[in-house]
């Protein structure tokens, strides 16, 4: 991509109703532009990040044995009804009347949906377990939408469901969704730790947030050091080991982690002293076990091994999607703009070309750029080197290429890495080794 034919938008001034940096930031970089109160168009650079943080999470569900589906936005009435959540949901479901006077609403989750799918599909104890997943868009009316996509009203969001035979089936469900989730924050480049959590409107006796540690975070946060130093992600290596990762679970559960919400500050005094950590931090992800909740209420039932009929154990699980590219930015950014982990940037380099025109720049630029291909952008405007250093840096774009008069003369690219701020010159060659590593 050059710059010169691309769309992106960057703003010199911070708008007055940005209030926390992701807010800013995204706006000033051009990732999206405020339509409505709590509601975004995503431009070219935020939806490029937005999918790639998409397709991590949609590579570890599929990994963690879901099944991806896509069911609709707009959803019947009835079917919250037969679960006695539509009246009880609150002002945050938007609900509509179509042309028939038949009630629907924008849907805010998919319990009763999932539900009523899987109950005409499943026949028998040997459908079950399954676990379904999609990553759509969802509304919530929030009373006062703020922060940017940290707590907008249109916003996209993974969910996954997942149907038990029995509660031991269901248990061990929820602790592959535990793990998966730990691996995806991790492949995100973000440190998320798992918190006991309130149930909420949901329902069950089974809760966990993940909290990404952010010093602008919503939330008090009190946790173990290990945290901050342990890799539980890893140690889970096979989905299907009922035993182990049940141990494994345990073993992070154990460790003390809480928001403000369930704090037991003499659990947390406990801690040996170096141990304690106090902080802030943001919710990205949040999944519940409820068991049958929703099955019983919907009718949904399976003959057993038995021939009795069984309501299946249920769960779901959460990730806030669009939530997740603020979170990132919260938790990666300086005082010149964003700095993007490897994995979720939008483009793994910047070209910067500081003599457009000059035919050695010019043919450098053109090397390195139809070398990386779609994993670059090439800055090829006809302005000043300082205005192009300073897009690059707000854009944060994890390695810039920087190419000079100087430089080109001598085969010599300088290498900025966003991050550190390290530089080095190296040839073409070396460069493209570099980038892509």
């Amino acid at each position: 991509m050059r710059l010169s034919r691309a769309f992106l938008p960057t703003l010199k001034e911070t708008p007055a109703e940005a209030q926390i940096v992701s807010h800013r930031l995204m706006l000033r970089a051009g990732l999206v532009r405020q339509t409505s109160a709590g509601i975004y168009a995503w431009l070219p650079l935020g939806w490029r990040v937005l999918q790639n943080v998409a397709r991590i999470v949609r590579e570890e569900q599929d990994r963690a044995g879901a099944h991806e589906v896509l069911m609709p936005t707009i959803q019947s009435a009835e079917l919250w009804r037969q679960s006695g959540r539509y009246d009880g949901y609150g002002k945050e479901m938007l609900r509509i009347i179509d042309r028939h006077d038949r009630e629907m609403l924008y849907g805010p989750t998919n319990e009763e949906m999932i539900t009523d799918i899987f109950k005409t599909y499943a026949k028998s104890y040997r459908d079950l377990p399954r676990n379904l997943y999609h990553i759509q868009w969802k509304f919530r009316d929030e009373v006062r939408p703020r922060f940017g996509v940290m707590r907008g009203r249109e916003f996209l969001m993974k969910d996954a469901y997942s149907f038990d035979l029995t509660a031991e089936g269901a248990q061990h469900s929820y602790r592959q969704m535990f793990f998966a989730y730990l691996r995806t924050f991790q492949r995100l480049g973000l440190k998320a730790v798992p918190m006991r959590a309130d149930t909420g409107p949901i329902g069950g006796n089974l809760s966990h947030e993940f909290i990404v540690l952010a010093e602008t975070g919503e939330s008090g946060v009190f946790y173990d050091s290990r945290f901050e130093a342990s890799d539980w992600a890893s140690t889970v290596t096979d989905y299907d080991d009922v035993a182990g990762l049940k141990q494994a679970f345990d073993d992070v559960t154990s460790v003390y982690a809480a928001t403000d919400e369930m704090h037991d500050a003499a659990a947390f005094d406990a801690l040996a002293p170096e141990s304690r950590r106090e902080g802030r931090g943001i919710e990205v992800g949040h999944i519940f076990y409820f068991g049958t909740k929703y099955s019983a209420a919907m009718g949904l039932e399976v003959p057993g091994p038995d021939g009795r009929k069984v309501a299946p154990e249920m769960g779901s699980y959460g990730i806030g999607v669009s939530r997740l590219v603020g979170a990132l930015i919260e938790a990666n950014h300086d005082d010149a703009g964003i700095i993007w982990p490897d994995a979720v940037a939008p483009y793994r380099a910047a070209i910067l070309n500081l003599k457009q025109g000059d035919a050695a720049c010019d043919a450098m630029c053109d090397q390195l750029h139809a070398a990386l291909g779609d994993d670059s952008i090439y800055d090829d405007r006809s302005e000043r080197a300082g205005v192009k250093f300073a897009d690059a840096d707000l854009m944060g774009f994890p390695w810039q290429a920087i190419i000079g008069p100087r430089g080109a003369a001598a085969g010599k690219v300088e290498l900025k890495r966003r991050a550190t701020g390290e530089r080095d010159e190296l040839t073409v060659e070396e460069a493209l080794v570099r980038i892509r590593t």
